[in-house]
C-alpha cells in the first residue's frame, strides 16, 4: 500500500510504501526548522501512517543535508514571547514528542548534518537513531536564555544518560557523532555513500516482523524505561494475544517450509 500526504503547507511530508513509513520535515531553506504549524501536524502525520498507511515501522528525516535546526525562532517574537505564550507554545512540542514516544510502531531517527534544539527533541523521542559522518547535535535553549521543556528532558536523559543530558543541557555545547555513539545517544554512525541503503536496510529489518509482536516488545521497552506497572501489564496482554494470533500461525508455518514469513498484523 501507497500513501502520500502533506502537512503544513507541504513542510511535513507523510509516505509509505512497502509497511515503511516516512516522515520528511521539508523546510531545507530554513534547514529544516520547525514552524508551530508544523509541530501542530506531526501528531496527525504519525496518527496517518499507522492507522491509515498500516506502516509497520516509521522513520523521521530531513530534507536535504539537515535533520532540523529546532524551533522556527522567527516565530517567537510573537508565539513565544512570553511565558504565557509559551505555555500553548509547549503544549505543541509536548503533544509531538508524545506522539513519536507513545507510537505503536518503532521509529527511526535518520539524521543528516543538524540536530539541534526540537530536533534534537524528536530524535530522542524516536525508538532508534542513527546518523550519517559529521552530523551535529546541540540542545542550545540556555544559549537563548529559556529551559527546554520539562517533560521533553526525560527523552534526553532516557536517549543519553544522565551526565550527558546534564552537559547537553546545561552547556548548550555542539556534541560530535563519536560522542553521541558513545553516550548510547546513536546506534551508529554510517557513512555518507551508505547512509541511506543503511537506513532502509533497518527499516526493512523491522518492518519484515509481525505488528503485533512488534508493538507488544515496543510497549515493554517502554514500560521498563518510565517503570510503569500499567504498561508492563499491557505489554503482557498484547504479548499473550500474540500466541493466538494468524501471524504467530504463520511464522510456525513459515519456519517449517523455510520460507519468509508474511505477517498481516491480524
Amino acid at each position: 500500500m501507497s500513501f502520500e500526504h502533506d502537512f503544513a503547507s507541504g513542510l511535513l511530508r507523510a509516505t509509505c510504501s512497502d509497511a515503511i513509513g516516512t516522515l520528511t520535515i521539508d523546510n531545507p531553506g530554513r534547514k529544516n526548522a520547525i514552524t508551530a504549524a508544523m509541530w501542530r501536524a506531526i501528531p496527525q502525520a504519525i496518527r496517518l501512517l499507522t492507522d491509515k498507511a498500516q506502516a509497520h515501522v516509521i522513520i523521521i528525516r530531513g530534507a536535504g543535508q539537515d535533520f532540523s535546526t529546532g524551533a522556527d525562532i522567527s516565530e517567537f517574537d510573537s508565539l513565544r514571547k512570553d511565558a504565557e505564550t509559551a505555555v500553548a507554545y509547549e503544549a505543541l512540542n509536548s503533544a509531538a514528542f508524545t506522539a513519536i514516544r507513545h507510537c505503536r510502531v518503532p521509529t527511526i531517527a535518520a539524521i543528516r548534518g543538524i540536530c539541534y534544539g526540537g530536533g534534537f527533541g524528536i530524535a530522542a523521542a524516536c525508538d532508534l537513531r542513527v546518523a550519517a559522518e559529521g552530523a551535529r547535535f546541540s540542545v542550545p535553549a540556555v544559549r537563548l536564555g529559556i529551559a527546554y521543556p520539562a517533560d521533553a528532558v526525560q527523552d534526553i536523559v532516557n536517549a543519553l544518560g544522565p551526565q550527558m543530558a546534564r552537559v547537553t543541557l546545561f552547556t548548550g555545547a555542539q556534541m560530535s557523532t563519536d560522542k553521541m555513539v558513545a553516550a548510547g545517544f546513536l546506534l551508529e554512525e554510517i557513512t555518507t555513500d551508505a547512509f541511506d541503503d543503511e537506513v532502509s536496510a533497518l527499516a526493512r529489518a523491522i518492518a519484515a516482523n509481525a505488528p503485533i509482536a512488534l508493538h507488544a516488545s515496543k510497549l515493554a521497552v517502554r514500560a521498563v524505561i518510565e517503570q510503569d506497572s500499567d504498561l508492563l501489564r499491557e505489554a503482557e496482554v498484547i504479548g499473550a494475544e500474540t500466541f493466538d494470533s494468524a501471524d504467530y500461525a504463520e511464522g510456525r508455518a513459515a519456519f517449517a517450509a523455510r520460507r519468509k514469513p508474511h505477517f498481516t498484523g491480524k
